[in-house]
């Protein structure tokens, strides 16, 4: 069997468990765990909290601080209220495209590093592979999070490591931070007839959210990263609620909000900015408070394009150009750590992530293959 041949079979299975965020993965888990056991690796199951996901970190060859660590996730975005034409979780074939929810976003990468993988225990490795495998990074990377503390005693000092995200095949060496807050507005209730007496907690949000076009605004023409489509610093507010009934004024009023910086401007910074925007909205409404709560972040990702090691990723990835992305992942969390990390993976995020009848291009997923024969014959 070819090497993309055996991948599509694996990716057919990865495809067929339906592991969208607010599901179970541990079917895949369970499946994923015995082919990396069989293929003589050593296995630790890294639970979530509540036990009802896990990742895995995997491990082959000499216990040496080097080598090669592969990292996905396994959950998906939902297919609910989208219009899709092919079947959401099977592999189906047209052409030289295949189609399934999680093909692009991030099994096929995920289907590769396993095919490598039964490979890797029929060699006598000179340098360690490994595996890390997340849940729940499409909700803000929280399953990361959570296995951080168990990971972090397991992965060592490997010299690079592999985020496989869809990039094309191109080594990307950036992306921004990321910050998701709670702003809750409040205001004193009371009849709509008499509605001036009160402070209105929708008219305090709409303050704040004038505050915030007016921050973007400031920012947009601060410090630039010309590698990003959008170069500079983002707030973005994608939810807003208040009020009761309409002859009740509101005393309470919520919005989400986040802010994705790029590596030139500190998360704590924004955050500053905001908490300054809210007392001067607080000022102009006597009795009106404002709180601001963060309900996740995870880091950005900055890694020097003239650094060795970006040279190498560049190299085994089939001589690629440096780029930065638009979209967060998993690689600060490993950055943090000081190592050496890299996102690169097989499709198009642009087009196919979070898509109905979402596809992959076959001939990426060779190039992936490739791409991971290269890391196999670089580890001896």
């Amino acid at each position: 069997m070819s090497r993309t041949a055996r991948t599509l079979e694996v990716l057919e299975r990865l495809v067929a468990f339906p592991t969208v965020s607010d599901q179970s993965n541990l079917e895949l888990i369970d499946w994923v765990e015995a082919l990396l056991r069989t293929a003589g690796f050593a296995v630790t199951r890294i639970w979530s909290p509540d036990r009802r996901k896990a990742g895995i970190f995997a491990r082959i060859g000499p216990d040496v601080a080097d080598g090669v660590c592969l990292s996905a996730h396994t959950d998906v975005v939902p297919v609910a209220g989208q219009n899709w034409s092919r079947p959401d979780f099977a592999l189906t074939r047209d052409g030289d495209r295949v189609f399934g929810r999680g093909t692009t976003d991030m099994k096929g990468f995920l289907a590769s590093a396993l095919a490598i993988a039964e490979d890797a225990g029929k060699r006598d490795l000179a340098a360690p592979l490994s595996l890390s495998i997340s849940y729940d990074e499409e909700i803000g990377c929280v399953g990361m999070q959570q296995m951080m503390p168990t990971l972090q005693g397991l992965i060592g000092q490997p010299r690079l490591v592999i985020v496989g995200e869809p990039t094309g095949m191109q080594v990307a060496v950036g992306h921004k931070g990321k910050t998701a807050l709670r702003v809750t507005c409040q205001g004193q209730a009371g009849h709509s007839a008499l509605a001036p007496q009160f402070v209105n907690a929708i008219h305090v949000a709409a303050g704040f959210v004038q505050e915030v076009r007016q921050l973007q605004e400031t920012l947009a023409k601060g410090v630039q990263d010309a590698a990003y489509g959008v170069p500079y610093t983002t707030l973005h507010i994608g939810r807003i609620t208040g009020g009761q009934a309409l002859n009740i004024v509101p005393d309470r009023a919520e919005l989400e909000m986040e802010y994705r910086h790029i590596a030139g401007v500190s998360a704590a910074s924004i955050r500053a900015e905001i908490d300054a925007a809210a007392d001067r909205v607080c000022a102009g409404f006597e009795g009106a408070r404002i709180t601001i709560e963060q309900i996740n972040a995870y880091p950005g990702l900055d890694v020097n394009a003239e650094a060795g090691v970006v040279d190498w990723a560049c190299d085994l990835a089939g001589g690629t150009s440096p780029t930065k992305v638009a979209f967060g992942t998993e690689a600060g969390f490993f950055a943090a750590l000081g190592l050496s990390a890299v996102v690169v993976g097989p499709g198009d995020m642009a087009r196919d992530g979070h898509q109905p009848d979402e596809g992959l291009d076959v001939s990426e997923l060779v190039a992936c293959d490739a791409m991971m024969d290269r890391v196999l014959a670089a580890l001896g």
